[in-house]
């Protein structure tokens, strides 16, 4: 959405704090031991007492507050009290709230207690590259010169982009326009960030794969060449200068 009024930014940082917030409680309540179902249900409560509405349940039906996908899943994973998590598992939570006719979306990966099967470098190949992209965008700037940059940083990194997975706008409804900012560049786009519009920018940096297949259950999306995915997302204002962060709070870069 393209923000006007006073009102509009307020609406907008409310709901970017709650998701933020509910990001952080919940990447703290994450444990060996637990189910992804306990820890979306945990979630799903910090929603309910700011009053926030689940993005992809009210848009999607979605089966849970928030996705959850572990391990091998790229994104999408259902909650699933059979699904229990262990110690060294790469794990994403991606929030998205609705509040007040508001709608604002983050997300992380992290690794569960140690790092046994060294996804470290690749957790921190994901928030670098988010922290670069955004410190790069302002009105004017174009979209695919950001998934350029992405994807360069990834290749640097000895990893890969996601391509069919993207960052898009957001503010009155989960995705707006523009719906496709990409980890890579497509040279024909020639959109630009706006001035005062606000975006869900996020990575997807892989292993080995480069496309998100969706599997038997409609939702949960798994690399086309295995390996594992790490996102990491924040809601944005674009401004003339660096863009204003709104889900700052989640500290998905600490």
């Amino acid at each position: 959405m393209s923000i006007s009024t006073e009102a509009e930014l307020n609406g907008m940082k409310k709901i970017s704090e709650v998701v933020a917030i509910t990001l952080k409680l919940m990447r703290a309540f994450t444990k060996p031991g637990i189910s992804t179902k306990e820890l979306d249900d945990y979630g799903g409560e910090i929603l309910k007492s700011y009053g926030a509405k689940s993005a992809p349940f009210e848009t999607y039906g979605f089966p849970g507050y928030t996705c959850i996908s572990v391990n091998n899943e790229a994104a999408h994973g259902i909650p699933s009290k059979n699904k229990i998590l262990k110690e060294g598992d790469l794990i994403n939570i991606d929030v998205s709230a609705e509040l007040n006719g508001f709608w604002a979306d983050n997300g992380g990966s992290f690794i569960i207690g140690k790092d046994l099967n060294n996804h470290q470098p690749l957790v921190d190949a994901s928030k670098n590259i988010l922290q670069k992209a955004i410190s790069q965008i302002k009105g004017g700037v174009k979209i695919a010169d950001i998934g350029y940059l992405m994807e360069t940083e990834a290749k640097k990194s000895g990893f890969k982009v996601i391509r069919n997975l993207a960052g898009h706008g957001v503010g009155r409804s989960l995705h707006e326009k523009p719906e496709n900012i990409l980890n890579y560049r497509i040279k024909s786009n020639r959109e630009r960030f706006k001035k005062n519009t606000t975006v869900a920018i996020e990575t997807f940096i892989a292993t080995k794969s480069t496309i998100a297949v969706e599997q038997n259950d409609g939702w949960t999306l798994i690399g086309n060449k295995g390996g594992y995915v790490t996102q990491h997302e924040h809601t944005i204002m674009v401004t003339d200068g660096l863009p204003l962060i709104l889900t700052a709070a989640n500290e998905i870069w600490n």
